[in-house]
């Protein structure tokens, strides 16, 4: 299996790529900081400052216009929840775990930036 974070997402016709639970419960090692919440995929991402929240948040705009596949995102001063589902499918897709992934690479990344003070 390839990482998550080498893989794109795709578009498939409705339940077509909706996950069984075993694919779900298969693939939830692979992103340990996310839970399941209410048929979504979900993480509490937590920043020193609202500028690194902003930077954050900024930057998965970017990825998930790249992917075509955008999380809820539920932004306060130092922390930014993003829940993934796929709506077309009525459920989680393999789409949300590969963005999962790559926005736990973006905020591992992100934790040794600091921004100048304005």
């Amino acid at each position: 299996m390839t990482k998550l974070t080498e893989e794109a997402c795709v578009t498939g016709p409705g339940r077509v790529h909706r996950l069984a639970a075993e694919e779900i419960t298969a693939l939830l090692p692979l992103v340990p900081q996310w839970t399941l919440e209410n048929g979504r995929l979900v993480r509490l991402f937590r920043f020193g400052d609202y500028s690194s929240t902003l930077a954050f948040v900024n930057a998965s705009a970017w990825i998930s216009e790249n992917e075509n596949h955008h999380p809820e995102l539920t932004v306060n001063y130092g922390r930014c929840q993003v829940a993934y589902s796929t709506h077309d499918c009525d459920g989680l897709s393999r789409n949300d775990f590969i963005c999962a992934a790559k926005l736990d690479q973006l905020f591992e990344h992100q934790q040794g930036l600091t921004f100048p003070p304005i």
